[in-house]
């Protein structure tokens, strides 16, 4: 393991760049996510040979940097896949082929009593025998004077 990471060391530039931020990562494709991500990966264990090295204090301080990074370009490849997912599978709702349901983990999370409320046709929907007497017994329309 140190052989590799002492060679990626030599080829390592250090950035001199700010944290990553989400909005610039969310205008990359697949494969620039996956490449800034191993970039980052060999930035980190670059940062922890020298953190056992006993390293410059800047290199220390640059490891959680580089650690959220990591995780804001994972968070952004997963948000992409998804909206992928979901979009996949509305169009096959829509053209009535493959699954129509979203699957659990890709529905809105909402609170549990928000996801158990009743529709708004379900809530407008009157029983045969309401529906009969409304029929039979419209509203009165009373003219007013004038």
């Amino acid at each position: 393991l140190f052989p590799r990471v002492a060679a990626a060391t030599s080829s390592i530039q250090w950035s001199t760049m700010a944290k990553i931020k989400a909005h610039e990562l969310r205008g990359k494709n697949k494969q620039e996510l996956l490449a800034q991500l191993s970039e980052l990966k060999q930035e980190l264990a670059a940062l922890r040979v020298a953190k056992v090295t006993g390293g410059a204090p800047n290199k220390l301080s640059k490891i959680k940097v580089v650690r959220k990074g990591i995780a804001r370009v994972h968070t952004v490849y997963r948000q992409n896949i998804r909206a992928a997912l979901r979009s996949k599978i509305s169009n096959d709702a829509a053209n009535k082929k493959g699954k129509t349901f979203l699957p659990l983990d890709l529905r809105v999370k909402k609170t549990r009593a928000l996801r158990r409320l009743l529709t708004k046709q379900q809530k407008n929907k009157l029983t045969e025998k309401e529906h009969k007497r409304r029929v039979a017994f419209p509203q009165r329309k009373f003219a007013v004077k004038a």
